[in-house]
């Protein structure tokens, strides 16, 4: 060794071993942000004669019906984020399925079924058109999925004249089937809210194809990196247009019980959705460059953010405190990703 040599190589990689963070500590994140939330949500909690109101059965479930159509709107957008992607359109898409929705059963006399398939099948095609574009002509899915809320905004107006379109339930022309209210009922002796139940199917379908099929194999490889992934054989537009296809299509379907909730579609509805989308997949702990992260991952993000909206609204915070709590959790939940990048 000469005296020009640094002596001591080995003190130091031991000294960075001994302040690395455990991988599994970024892969339970959202987990332990969603524990830490749910006890100060208790602490901080109003008292209604000595009971903590945020543990009521009811207010519980009213959170689970309240994060149902974030949380799906979310789901979808896990799949494009894991393949490095980002879909801006979804709240527009939501508020055109809602208008859509809400013009053919009260305007064309659709069934709930027909009406149903076509407004899934338009957020499907809306989505795939977008992953087409993003994949085919190499652009920014940031630009594209831009130009999308734009398009989607616009062709609900251009639908709905520019106005709601309030549902009014009954058997005759000018009526939408009763039957399309039960997106605004409970089951179970009135305890369960009927999109809470359907936010537990699409969250189960989405966990069973991320755990177990090839596509979801797919879709991480594509995320981790393009180019192998396309060296080894995987259709890479064809995974593109797929998420944003499902994307767009979860976008829909939020749609159908954001009308079925509020008894109307607007082509308003659904203004900001797309943030707070991507709020609860950053802080389920998915990567914004691609490859990394869960469904789990997300439902607890939107789980965590649906308690924080709670207990901030049952302690009367001001609006602005809630967006400036909010916003300083997502920074938090980037700040860990932007930390386990450099210790990687």
């Amino acid at each position: 060794m000469t005296a020009t040599q640094t002596p001591a190589p080995a003190e130091t990689m031991s000294e960075r071993r001994r302040f690395r963070v455990p991988e599994r500590f970024f892969a339970l994140q959202s987990y332990i942000g969603l524990v830490l939330v749910f006890a100060a949500a208790i602490i901080f909690s109003p008292r209604r004669d000595g009971e903590i109101v945020f543990l009521d059965s009811n207010n519980l479930l009213n959170i689970v019906r309240a994060v149902s159509e974030i949380g799906i709107i979310a789901i979808g957008m896990t799949f494009v984020i894991l393949v490095a992607g980002i879909d801006l359109s979804v709240g527009a898409i939501l508020g055109l399925a809602a208008t859509g929705a809400a013009s053919l059963l009260m305007v064309n006399d659709f069934g709930v079924v027909v009406t149903i398939a076509i407004v899934l099948a338009l957020g499907l095609a809306f989505g795939a058109l977008q992953g087409l574009i993003t994949a085919k002509l190499g652009l920014q899915s940031f630009i594209v999925t831009l130009a999308g809320l734009q398009i989607a905004r616009g062709l609900a107006r251009i639908w709905s004249g520019g106005q709601g379109i309030p549902l009014a339930y009954g058997d005759g022309p000018g009526l939408a089937p009763e039957s399309f209210a039960l997106l605004n009922s409970r089951v179970f002796n009135g305890l369960v809210p009927i999109p809470a139940l359907i936010f537990l199917g699409v969250s189960i379908i989405a966990i069973l194809v991320v755990r177990h099929s090839v596509f979801a194999r797919h879709v991480y490889a594509l995320g981790g990196n393009e180019r192998a992934a396309k060296l080894s054989g995987v259709n890479v537009t064809a995974i593109k247009v797929t998420v944003f296809a499902i994307c767009g299509m979860l976008a829909a379907l939020a749609g159908i019980i954001h009308a079925g909730q509020l008894n109307q579609g607007s082509p308003n509805d659904g203004i900001g959705y797309e943030l707070d989308a991507i709020a609860a997949v950053v802080i389920g702990g998915t990567s914004l460059m691609g490859g990394v992260g869960t469904v789990t991952g997300t439902i607890a993000g939107a789980m965590l953010l649906g308690i924080l909206n709670n207990v901030l609204a049952l302690n009367n915070i001001d609006s602005n405190i809630q967006l400036l709590i909010k916003g300083l959790i997502i920074i938090l939940a980037a700040g860990l990703q932007a930390f386990r990048s450099r210790a990687r």
